[in-house]
């Protein structure tokens, strides 16, 4: 999916896992001096340094933009930051590097995004951690909230491209920064205790996935006040889908 940039903001804003100077976003013409240097840079992460440019995830800086001319060793520019088609942009101290996969293609859906790979400090092998920036700051911000990849395997397959989605119709199905408050509010551990909330079509139903079943991929919608019953009980909650981003690719491209 297409990374959605206002809930991008949200979960920057919202987490205590990232922290930022709102209003120090580098300038454009400093992002064009490093896209000279380093080659076009993907959309989320473009935004990133419009908007805060410098900033630290779990207390650990991500590369920052200095102007140009005045390029220091742990600029983004920095010569060490660029390995071949890997562009360095996090790395944990004493630990793995996280770079951009410059010769990856864009998973579909994704834009012109770069996928993230988590370089091993000590093999040097590569793992794939995220299909774009965004998706690797939600990834980062559910492990750290306790959410682990995300409740069912179609929200963690979401959430390594977007924080959420917001369709054009009202759906909304959630990214790390929302999805415990909804779930607490709702009280859906109480009253379905083998279900996770993962959305809401702003007119009162929710969007539903089982936490662990042989059926995790199915999604139902049931009124948010609905008490105890088992949601996919005949004549109670309503089948949906049983691809989510299929379902929410549809949905955005009906709304263009």
């Amino acid at each position: 999916m297409t990374p959605d940039l206002v809930l991008l903001r949200a979960l920057i804003d919202e987490s205590p896992a990232i922290a930022t100077r709102p209003g120090f976003g580098a300038p454009e013409a400093w992002i064009r001096s490093a896209e000279s240097a380093m080659g076009p840079l993907a959309p989320s992460y473009r935004w990133w340094l419009a908007e805060y440019n410098a900033g630290e995830l779990e207390g650990v800086p991500l590369a920052a933009l200095a102007p140009p001319g005045g390029r220091g060793t742990d600029d983004l520019t920095a010569e060490w930051r660029l390995d071949g088609d890997r562009l360095c942009f996090y790395a944990e101290p004493g630990g793995d590097t996280y770079h951009f996969a410059l010769d990856r293609p864009a998973e579909p859906g994704t834009g012109e995004e770069h996928a993230v790979i988590r370089r091993d400090r000590r093999s040097g092998a590569e793992e794939p951690v995220a299909d774009s920036f965004a998706g690797f700051l939600t990834v980062r911000v559910a492990r750290a909230a306790g959410l682990g990849d995300g409740p069912t395997p179609a929200l963690a397959r979401l959430w390594r491209s977007t924080p959420g989605v917001l369709l054009p119709d009202g759906v909304a199905v959630y990214g790390p920064q929302d999805i415990l408050e909804r779930n607490e509010t709702y009280e859906v551990s109480e009253y379905q205790p083998d279900w996770v909330l993962i959305g809401d079509d702003s007119g009162g139903r929710g969007l539903f996935m089982r936490r662990g079943s042989s059926d995790r991929e199915s999604v139902y919608s049931l009124d948010l006040g609905a008490g105890d019953n088992d949601i996919d009980s005949p004549g109670v909650g309503e089948w949906v889908t049983d691809d989510l981003l299929g379902w929410l690719a549809a949905g955005t491209e009906e709304g263009r």
